[in-house]
């Protein structure tokens, strides 16, 4: 006896509406499969506003602040998609110790209520630019 797996359909056409893989709900909060993500308030950094975030546990937080439907919106999705790629494949990992990036550690800790990073010998402020992680996210690496 054997069994049939399913098919994969990816983008299909319903009643003459394309839908796909990536849906947007009526709560305007977007899915996508494996990756849950949340509309919540962030905190704010010193110097920075916080627009999303990906977490460890598979989960991506964006802003309530943002419109569901503007470029921005997009933008930081696909950016924390790349860094929830990167810690699903095992290239980017933290708590609230350290961050792990392709083999290298980043010492991390609070410095006067400021998340900070130890990058090439200077702490930095979380959020700031700089960081290898962040390059490559934004650069599409």
């Amino acid at each position: 006896m054997g069994f049939k797996l399913g098919t994969n359909r990816g983008n299909y056409a319903d009643r003459g509406e394309i839908k796909t893989k990536l849906s947007f709900r009526r709560n305007h909060q977007a899915t996508i499969p494996g990756t849950p993500i949340i509309a919540k308030s962030l905190e704010d950094g010193d110097r920075f506003e916080i627009l999303g975030e990906a977490n460890m546990d598979g989960t991506i937080f964006v802003s309530d602040k943002l419109d569901p439907n503007s470029i921005e919106y997009r933008q930081v999705v696909n950016h924390e998609m790349r860094h929830a790629t990167d810690m699903k494949l095992g290239k980017l990992a933290y708590d609230d110790d350290h961050i792990m990036y392709n083999g290298e550690r980043f010492e991390r800790k609070d410095i006067d209520g400021v998340d900070s990073i130890l990058v090439e010998g200077k702490w930095k402020e979380a959020g700031d630019t700089g960081f290898p992680w962040e390059d490559d996210a934004n650069n599409g690496s």
